[in-house]
């Protein structure tokens, strides 16, 4: 994790998605590489990896991005604000929905 004081983050942004085991199968065809892991409700994914694969780790979007070397951290370069954050985060969210299927949930705190 980037350390707050030399670069703005909130740590990790999304949770690691828990899915019904039948959806981890299908994407584990179409996708052997793709981490999972077992879950009490199911299969859990690696946000990270998910992030990664729709092209945004190491992304910038005018004054925040995507960190470069943890997909998880979204990092304000100065002069970024909340909504820019957000809006980046919106992003990420419809990105790994449209590719995978898979929703996301923040994990930071946004209201």
């Amino acid at each position: 994790m980037p350390n707050p004081a030399e670069l703005g983050n909130a740590g990790s942004f999304f949770k690691n998605p828990v899915i019904e085991q039948s959806l981890a199968a299908k994407l584990l065809k179409e996708y052997p590489s793709m981490p999972q892991y077992p879950a009490p409700n199911g299969v859990k994914l690696a946000a990270g990896w998910l992030i990664e694969q729709c092209g945004f780790k190491g992304k910038t979007v005018g004054h925040v991005g995507v960190h470069k070397k943890q997909a998880l951290v979204l990092v304000n370069y100065g002069g970024g604000n909340g909504t820019d954050v957000f809006n980046l985060s919106t992003s990420v969210l419809e990105s790994v929905y449209s590719k995978f299927g898979v929703q996301l949930e923040r994990e930071v705190n946004i209201w």
